[in-house]
């Protein structure tokens, strides 16, 4: 059973993750980013608004109030007070209008992030890895509408949706590294469009399927185990605080939206998860 008691509607509320401290969201074409409060009924509240999009952030380890960001064509460092330090802008200069989307941080303190085209052209978009030192460097390409990465909690495997082609692929992950092994079919999703996600402790992988008002528990050999159902067309983006799973959910795109399109819904599940890892620059404190 879900449930939703805040007051907000979100135009494409997605990049929900649990920090270990608190929720994050962001509202990917406001640039808006948004902090959830305890009260599960009061308004979110905003931390941060970009004069771009916004695609994901994680914090910064050692630097509290701090976050790196997927947004507009790159990876920034946003400073408490809102201020960003561009890391890199890989997708500047493409020859097609772009935008940073979904992002997340490994549990080894890496930074990954994936890019797309505005008008979501077959294959335009890639994956982005920020190592420790900062270095931003593209590992995949081809992508439509890459959503996730999502992590298993020992980070060795990796889980990334392409929303548009309707798949999510895996991919073993060297720890040491960062280096990606071959991609290998997880499920593909005939009936929707598979959105962010999140892997639990026993490596189930919640999934929001776009476009169907589900969200989908798949176990590690790629069964369908379990699914939620919404009052919304549109989930978009989810994550695990212990057994209370969090799911976002959109309004654009929809001619009729309904009176809980665009809300921020909540369910009780079996399985708990970890909180998202933190992004760790070389030479910083933890």
């Amino acid at each position: 059973m879900t449930e939703t008691l805040r007051p907000d509607r979100l135009e494409l509320g997605e990049g929900i993750r649990w920090t270990g401290d608190g929720i994050v969201l962001v509202d990917i074409l406001a640039g808006r980013l948004l902090a959830a409060p305890d009260e599960p009924t009061a308004p979110l509240r905003q931390l941060a608004t970009l004069p771009f999009p916004l695609g994901a952030v994680a914090p910064v380890a050692g630097r509290p109030g701090s976050w790196i960001a997927a947004a507009e064509t790159g990876i920034c460092l946003l400073a408490p007070e809102g201020s960003t330090t561009w890391l890199d802008r890989p997708e500047a200069d493409a020859p097609l209008p772009m935008r940073m989307n979904d992002a997340s941080a490994d549990p080894a303190g890496r930074f990954w992030a994936g890019s797309m085209a505005y008008s979501a052209e077959e294959g335009a978009g890639s994956l982005y890895r920020v190592d420790h030192d900062g270095t931003v460097t593209r590992v995949l390409d081809g992508i439509t509408v890459p959503n996730g990465p999502a992590f298993t909690p020992d980070g060795g495997t990796l889980y990334l949706a392409d929303s548009a082609r309707g798949v999510v692929r895996r991919h073993e992950v060297d720890l040491a590294t960062g280096e990606l092994g071959a991609a290998h079919t997880f499920v593909t999703v005939p009936d929707g469009s598979p959105d962010g996600m999140t892997v639990d402790m026993e490596g189930g992988v919640w999934i929001a399927v776009w476009g169907t008002g589900t969200v989908r528990r798949y176990l590690p050999d790629g069964r369908l185990e379990h699914t939620l159902r919404l009052p919304a067309r549109q989930p978009a983006g989810v994550c695990l605080q212990g057994d209370v799973l969090h799911i976002t959910s959109a309004r654009v795109g929809l001619t009729d939206p309904g009176p809980e399109d665009g809300a921020l819904f909540t369910a009780r599940v079996d399985v708990p998860g970890p909180p998202m890892a933190a992004y760790r620059l070389a030479g910083e404190a933890v």
